[in-house]
């Protein structure tokens, strides 16, 4: 159900161009309203510090594979969204994660052994360019308050990845996570329920085992917080199940039309 972006460039991303005076200068960037590459997306990166705001509009897993990241899932099916229709408009006033609101720009090494991160944008997005309106990138060469504003939201976005790297690294010496299964019933099939998989959830039985310390440690350091925000979002799964029905959206609502 839910799966890690791809390796060679994250979800959303075709492209990476560094963003600089010389060849972006008379460049701007747009504002939009709909965002086409959101619509048919059911799962995106989380960070730790969007937890309490997710988990009031989304369920919060973890992807699967080796390397598990947090996804707020805004779809139970592939290729589902509930959030946002196909043109990439928001149907309601819920929660945007930092992840969409990033794209097209992001921090990159040039090079795999720099020390530093440039600020880079997809150059195949349609928001950045040699437009007569939008705002301004760069003036007299220098970059301009809202060029500062985007590189200064893209640190902070890194800064929160760090923070939810360690989150993982913790979940990962404790063994709490375990394969997710989730099983949603409809009233008119009671017999036969959907069954999701393919995701990540925290093991309740080993998370009460852990021993007094730990627990404090983790609740001191705001640890334990971000657990229980996880697992009060699952109960959403069923919210969302019933919005992607109501959409036409989704194996219920497809099954339903046949019906």
């Amino acid at each position: 159900m839910a799966s890690a972006p791809q390796a060679q460039l994250p979800l959303f991303y075709n492209d990476l161009m560094p963003l600089n005076s010389r060849d972006h200068g008379t460049w701007r960037a747009r504002t939009v309203d709909k965002a086409a590459w959101i619509g048919s997306q059911h799962a995106i990166p989380l960070t730790v510090d969007e937890f309490s705001q997710a988990q009031k509009h989304f369920p919060i897993v973890f992807s699967a594979g080796d390397s598990s990241v947090p996804l707020a899932l805004m779809g139970l099916n592939e290729g589902v969204n509930v959030f946002f229709d196909a043109e990439g408009g928001q149907v309601d006033d819920a929660y945007v994660p930092a992840y969409i609101r990033r794209y097209p720009f992001l921090l990159a090494r040039l090079k795999p052994d720099a020390e530093e991160m440039s600020l880079c944008f997809d150059p195949s997005c349609d928001v950045i360019g040699e437009f007569d309106d939008g705002q301004e990138l760069f003036a007299d060469g220098q970059p301009t308050e809202h060029t500062k504003s985007l590189l200064g939201f893209c640190e902070q976005f890194e800064q929160a990845g760090a923070r939810t790297q360690a989150f993982m690294e913790e979940l990962g010496k404790a063994g709490l996570l375990m394969d997710g299964e989730v099983a949603i019933q409809q009233n008119d099939k009671p017999d036969h329920p959907y069954i999701y998989r393919g995701f990540k959830m925290i093991n309740q039985e080993k998370l009460r085992e852990l021993d007094a310390e730990t627990v404090k440690q983790w609740n001191d350091t705001g640890l334990l917080p971000l657990i229980y925000a996880h697992l009060f979002s699952l109960d959403l799964m069923r919210v969302i199940f019933a919005k992607q029905t109501v959409q036409g959206k989704g194996p219920g609502a497809a099954n339903g039309a046949a019906a």
